[in-house]
């Protein structure tokens, strides 16, 4: 190894000592004292908005894993520069892993619920990562001149990587067994769905178009999309959930686990779907929700008339502002279950927000404690105040997923299918178009409820061998067609014709 690639890396080894001792110390402190996800969570933060959705629109579900990789990179690069300044007489090296664990500290006590306690592992990370660096450049380590140079140039090196490895693998054991003691999925094991008092109406067949390979109506639980900022998934059990409600009301209310046992029980099948979500893209799903009316709990507290916007919190701080008018509806819930199982601890476990005909970001709050009663004009929700909408109805769009992009057809009859959406208003109808000839009606599979996505499908004879291209768009109940102006999520949801490239061969 050259000298320049040695000294690199014993800065790597000392800031992979830091930030491992610091992971593992955390253990004994709590989630809040979790540097690594609090610095990524305040690199989401910081982020602007419109690379935020450049990294959903590009990375979708894996949004996180590549915010984790570039912050590791980050660290790496950092701790690389670290360790080439550092020498026996000018600890800059030094220097800089204070620095940065002064940021990481930071980003600790911006957590919500962080104290000054929490940063204590961050401390002691950063004060075993500077005496690591200070061991690595210490005498017995430096160049002689002499033919033990060579010796102690292997030595350096095997002990450099030797502690390279142990910070890693602290690193590795402090997530673990943070994972172990505050999983809340035997929390969630032991949790059984309350009998549901008013049952959704049944899903018929025929919502599935037939003759076409489609997603199924309701997606399962496996395959629903996420897309939320929680670097790290809140662990929240029933125990310490609660649902603080106040504000512009008669009386400030919270309630525990077990004060949800006098509400009606409903079930309700509602299509989610994230403003993110690019023309053709598939960050939308359908599920069979159990939980209890917002609006029910919402009438113990007594809503002021002038209040127009119900701002709900997450336990991470994450916020959503919701018009009072639409979580006062029918079918706003409280979620508890997702296809007849306690929610996904991904999705919100214990309690979640799903509000019909809403994009995401000003609706589904996951791991919900907290509804404040305010208004539009005082008040900013995470997204609004990077820019977005504050108001977010649902576009009507559609979507091709037979054939693929760039999928093969034979000669012959073949059929072509896909979803539609507009919630709350429905969808009508569906027409296709092929290269450039006129707009066919599609089959729609039967409507189930104007909250919910359309399956359709459309029968085609491939007879012209060579390129072909396939467009669709829908109408939704009010009689809009969607537009063909493609415009991109921000600030208020996509539009356009999705269309697509297959061959015929």
């Amino acid at each position: 190894m050259t000298t320049t690639g040695a000294k690199a890396l014993r800065g790597i080894a000392a800031a992979a000592v830091a930030v491992g001792v610091a992971q593992l110390t955390a253990v004994a402190f709590g989630p809040e004292a979790d540097v690594r996800t609090a610095v990524g969570s305040s690199v989401i933060q910081l982020t602007p908005g419109p690379v935020k959705e450049w990294a959903i629109d590009t990375f979708g579900t894996a949004d996180k894993l590549f915010l984790t990789v570039m912050v590791l990179l980050a660290i790496v690069a950092i701790a690389a520069v670290a360790g080439l300044l550092e020498t026996r007489r000018r600890p800059i090296g030094s220097i800089a892993i204070v620095a940065a664990g002064g940021v990481g500290c930071a980003a600790v006590l911006s957590r919500a619920g962080a104290t000054l306690v929490d940063v204590v592992p961050t401390l002691i990370g950063a004060a075993c990562g500077v005496a690591v660096l200070r061991f690595l450049v210490s005498e017995r380590f430096s160049e002689t001149g002499d033919a033990q140079e060579t010796d102690r140039g292997r030595r350096l090196s095997l002990v450099t990587l030797g502690v390279l490895a142990a910070g890693a693998a602290s690193g590795v054991a402090g997530v673990v067994i943070s994972r172990l003691t505050t999983s809340v999925s035997g929390d969630r094991s032991a949790f059984a769905l309350p009998r549901i008092d008013k049952p959704a109406a049944p899903i018929p067949a025929a919502v599935q178009p037939k003759g076409v390979e489609l997603a199924p109506f309701v997606t399962d639980n496996a395959n629903f999309y996420r897309i939320d900022t929680a670097l790290s998934v809140p662990q929240l059990s029933r125990t310490d959930w609660q649902l603080r409600i106040h504000g512009m009301v008669d009386r400030e209310i919270t309630y525990r686990w077990e004060d949800l046992e006098r509400f009606e029980v409903v079930e309700s099948v509602v299509t989610l779907t994230c403003v993110s979500n690019p023309v053709g893209g598939e960050l939308i799903s359908t599920g069979v929700w159990t939980g209890y009316r917002v609006r029910d709990l919402l009438a113990d507290a007594g809503v002021k008339s002038d209040a127009d916007m119900v701002l709900s919190m997450s336990v991470d701080g994450w916020t959503a502002g919701t018009p009072v008018e639409a979580l006062t509806a029918e079918d706003a819930l409280l979620a508890v279950g997702l296809n007849g199982e306690p929610l996904p601890i991904e999705h919100g476990y214990p309690a979640r927000l799903v509000v019909p005909g809403l994009y995401g970001y000003v609706s589904a709050t996951k791991w919900v404690t907290d509804l404040e009663l305010t208004r539009f004009d005082r008040a900013e929700a995470y997204w609004t105040r990077l820019g977005w909408s504050a108001r977010g109805p649902i576009k009507t769009e559609s979507r091709i997923d037979v054939p693929r992009s760039g999928q093969d057809v034979a000669v012959g009859p073949v059929t072509f299918g896909g979803v539609a959406w507009a919630q709350p208003r429905g969808v009508r109808a569906v027409e296709v178009q092929i290269d450039d000839g006129p707009w066919e009606q599609a089959t729609l599979g039967e409507s189930y409820s104007d909250d919910t996505w359309r399956l359709w499908s459309y029968p085609w004879e491939a007879r012209e061998t060579g390129f072909h291209k396939i467009t669709v768009r829908a109408t939704d109940n009010d009689g809009y067609t969607q537009t063909p102006d493609r415009v991109d999520p921000v600030p208020d949801g996509a539009t356009g014709w999705h269309s697509i490239t297959f061959a015929v061969r």
